[in-house]
């Protein structure tokens, strides 16, 4: 069963590493890299990309080598109310 994961991929704010970064990602052939979000132009230099897979390794994985130690991999989730009304039920609070 697949998670869904939040990778940030942070770089230096240089205007040179922006543009190699980015063309490192579009350069890529991968459907993911090539859609990243990228918040440079707002001053804040990463990509982001929200991706359905296995696990963290696999996240990171479709990341480009030079990238990966720097990455930031979160399995994010959404909750409901009724979900959170359970957990409550079963706790004294």
């Amino acid at each position: 069963m697949s998670k869904r994961y939040l990778i940030e991929v942070p770089h230096d704010d240089h205007k040179v590493e922006c543009i190699r970064v980015v063309k490192i990602f579009l350069n890529s052939g991968s459907h993911f890299l090539r859609n990243a979000e990228w918040g440079c132009r707002d001053g804040d230099h990463k990509a982001w990309m929200i991706l359905d897979l296995e696990n963290k390794d696999e996240a990171r994985q479709i990341l480009p080598p030079a990238f990966r130690s720097q990455a930031k991999i979160v399995e994010i989730s959404k909750f409901t109310l009724e979900e959170m009304d359970e957990i409550l039920l079963g706790h004294d609070i």
